[in-house]
């Protein structure tokens, strides 16, 4: 299975563990990625506030690049980048208008062909196949699923999954061995960008989906965002100083416990970046 990759600018940079753990799991899975070149940023949260047919003209110029390949679906693991892509295709196909408006805008032809697809869109149709590939499986471990915000919203335009009671990662994770804990927080919003400029209200969401994990019984989260798992890494020791309560919960990629079930040595999936330390868990040490 050939697919383009959208890693997008987290993935190369602050989230780059999540690009190499994406990368590992796919080759142990057969899924042949390859990047698309000359990709540019997907506009975030930056284009979409400024200018509206910027913010679907910068994802729409990597998905015509992705036109020359020979693929019909391009990969974006990143929730907010597969937000953006996912924004460009559904609106141009409904409006007519606005897609000759991109169109204008681009230096190369776009047709609007291909699919935008998140990797747990992918794997979801796979698990039968996931299973009988784990050969560690993590039995031993409970985890909390963490969507957050971007992965699923707006539901017309992402198409993915229920939005308030998503699935896709918790059928994953129970196919790696791992226990999945029922919990109320799995797409609440951890404050995003707002890290900057009001850190204590990322600080106070944070805190509460923590809590919420920690009271689930949860030995970690699992998330597939980048900007999810740097608010909920990093704001732990934040917490720890205005509320005093340290939690330690390690905050892994969906990604890592896949290839960690698969049998993917632990320092191959990015395991060593984190700040709150994955090999806290006993069920990691022992692998």
């Amino acid at each position: 299975m050939k697919v383009a990759y959208f890693p997008g600018c987290s993935l190369h940079s602050t989230g780059i563990e999540f690009d190499i753990s994406v990368r590992e799991v796919c080759k142990a899975l057969e899924i042949d990625l390859e990047e698309i070149e000359g990709w540019v940023c997907c506009g975030a949260t930056s284009a979409h506030a400024t200018n509206h047919l910027l913010s679907l003209a910068m994802p729409a110029y990597s998905l015509a690049l992705a036109e020359r390949m020979d693929v019909q679906d391009v990969v974006a693991p990143c929730a907010a980048c597969f937000n953006r892509l996912k924004h460009a295709v559904v609106l141009s196909q409904q409006n007519e208008e606005t897609y000759n408006k991109i169109k204008e805008l681009l230096p190369i032809p776009w047709e609007n062909k291909l699919r935008v697809r998140n990797l747990l869109d992918i794997f979801s149709n796979m698990l039968e196949e996931i299973s009988s590939k784990v050969t560690k499986p993590l039995s031993d471990i409970k985890l909390a699923c963490y969507y957050g915000c971007l992965l699923l919203r707006p539901p017309h335009i992402c198409q993915f999954d229920n939005p308030e009671n998503p699935q896709t990662m918790d059928e994953l994770m129970k196919a790696c061995g791992a226990q999945v804990v029922d919990w109320a927080f799995k797409t609440e919003c951890c404050g995003a960008n707002l890290t900057i400029p009001r850190p204590d209200l990322v600080v106070e969401l944070t805190y509460r989906i923590l809590k919420s994990a920690k009271t689930a019984g949860a030995d970690a989260i699992v998330t597939a965002c980048p900007f999810c798992h740097l608010n909920l890494d990093a704001r732990q020791a934040d917490i720890h100083k205005t509320k005093g309560e340290l939690f330690n919960i390690p905050i892994l990629y969906f990604t890592q416990i896949l290839g960690i079930a698969l049998g993917v040595p632990p320092k191959k999936l990015g395991l060593t970046r984190h700040l709150v330390d994955p090999f806290l868990l006993p069920a990691l040490r022992r692998r």
